[in-house]
């Protein structure tokens, strides 16, 4: 009888053997070896790794505190959080369906003897009482890559949450930029409309000397309104980026008019701009570890819906107090859908086309992060080297003002040559605050595509 028996469970143990022996394994993406090595060598950027906190590198107190507040209060990153905690909650679910479910169940009957044929007039009750347990033994882990799933989920949200973490504070810092130079700028357009308006008094009085025409004195004030109406962009430049801060701390814009946000050009960094390798780069962007687990998540599913091809064993039992008599059952349930197995390998099939889809989007991130790092990189030296060249002109364009200006008053030459000076240094100041601008805002950008230096789903403070 026993070998009866084994014969006839020979045939469900080569089943879960061949369950487990084509369990379908989580890959391992691979980046090629291009992509892990050093990115271009240029003089702004060094291989030394991306701190967590790299607006710090600013050394700016008030930019710290923008950025601290921002993480602490902006309205996206509650977004993110929010959804952190539900995908945390599924993976619980996940975890807790592999577990036994209990339930009891109790029920109280009263009996009416004015409804009953009998001159009884004492009331009989009926109290039930039971505990029923059931236990998916998950025999071909169809729970057990649920649960997989479900933390991959969770993990890739939490990668989703440092990304928004990275463009909060890349945003931040680009708006406090932007009302550095929008500041640095004014000043600039307004010491040049005083210097021209100088110049503009200066002309005159030659007029009365006759020593010049009305044709100068009209190009010199042409040129000192054009520099005055250059002001007012500057100033509706520093309100958008006041709105800005104001909003990223998860603040009403209207706030920004009470902000005593002061600074006299955009921060720079001092030393050149660390930013590792490209290895490290694939373990710290969130979006390329959001992607990976993703892939996790997608593989992981495709167990779930490999382990739907055989059956699923659930052991249920009761246990209680029952009409007044003490009662217990336990039973096996068995459920496979055979022999028509068509609806789960199709959705095997899908699960596996899902694989290869969410393995082919890790593939396009990584190429477009690096393509960023890269592009980055090289706009940042760029500008840096026109600024460079930009400050050489500021200076010549500063000598080529002082000189003009003691020849005109000397009588060596026309007042149309101190017009000339003057529209040459405001052309050459405007340029290198329009430089210094894009070099702080290339670097901000630099710092975006390295992912903000998040690896390990902290809140920096």
């Amino acid at each position: 009888m026993s070998a009866r028996f084994a014969r006839r469970l020979a045939p469900l143990l080569a089943l879960a053997t061949s369950a487990c022996m084509t369990a379908p394994k989580i890959p391992a993406p691979v980046a090629p070896p291009s992509a892990t090595g050093a990115f271009a060598s240029l003089p702004v950027a060094s291989i030394a790794p991306v701190p967590d906190d790299w607006w710090r590198l600013y050394e700016d107190p008030q930019l710290d505190e923008l950025v601290a507040r921002s993480l602490a209060a902006n309205a996206d990153l509650r977004v993110a959080y929010a959804n952190l905690d539900g995908a945390r909650a599924a993976l619980r679910s996940a975890r807790a369906a592999r577990l036994p479910t209990t339930t009891i169940e109790s029920a109280l009957t009263l009996d009416n003897p004015g409804k009953q044929p009998s001159a009884a007039s004492i009331s009989a009750s009926d109290w039930d009482i039971a505990a029923t347990a059931s236990w998916d033994i998950d025999l071909f882990g169809r729970l057990r890559s649920g649960a997989l799933a479900a933390q991959a989920d969770a993990e890739a949200q939490q990668a989703a949450l440092d990304a928004v973490k990275v463009t909060v504070v890349a945003d931040m810092v680009q708006a406090y930029v932007d009302l550095c130079s929008a500041s640095q700028a004014k000043r600039e357009a307004e010491a040049i409309v005083a210097a021209q308006d100088r110049s503009l008094a200066l002309v005159r009085e030659q007029l009365s000397a006759g020593e010049v025409s009305p044709l100068e004195v009209s190009q010199s004030a042409a040129l000192a309104a054009s520099s005055r109406a250059a002001i007012a962009p500057y100033e509706a430049q520093r309100a958008n980026a006041l709105y800005r801060i104001a909003t990223l701390q998860g603040r009403p814009p209207a706030e920004a008019h009470g902000y005593a946000l002061t600074c006299a050009k955009p921060p720079r960094l001092a030393t050149p701009a660390p930013m590792g390798d490209g290895t490290a780069l694939l373990l710290r962007r969130p979006d390329i570890r959001e992607s990976e687990r993703k892939l996790a998540a997608a593989a992981a599913r495709v167990g779930v819906a490999h382990a739907d091809l055989y059956p699923r064993v659930n052991l249920g039992g009761a246990l209680g107090l029952l009409a007044g008599g003490f009662d217990a059952v336990a039973s096996p349930l068995v459920s496979w859908a055979f022999p028509n197995q068509g609806p789960a390998r199709a959705k095997l099939a899908q699960s596996r086309a899902s694989e290869q889809a969410a393995l082919a989007g890790w593939d396009a991130v990584v190429l477009k992060a690096l393509r960023e790092v890269e592009t980055a990189l090289a706009a940042y030296d760029a500008e840096a080297r026109r600024n460079a060249l930009l400050s050489e002109a500021v200076t010549q364009a500063q000598a080529y003002a002082r000189r003009s200006a003691a020849r005109v008053r000397q009588g060596d030459a026309s007042g149309l040559l101190q017009v000339d000076a003057e529209r040459t240094l405001a052309n050459a100041r405007l340029a290198k605050a329009q430089s210094d601008l894009s070099v702080a805002t290339a670097e901000v950008s630099l710092f975006r595509a390295l992912g903000g230096g998040w690896h390990t789903g902290q809140s920096p403070g």
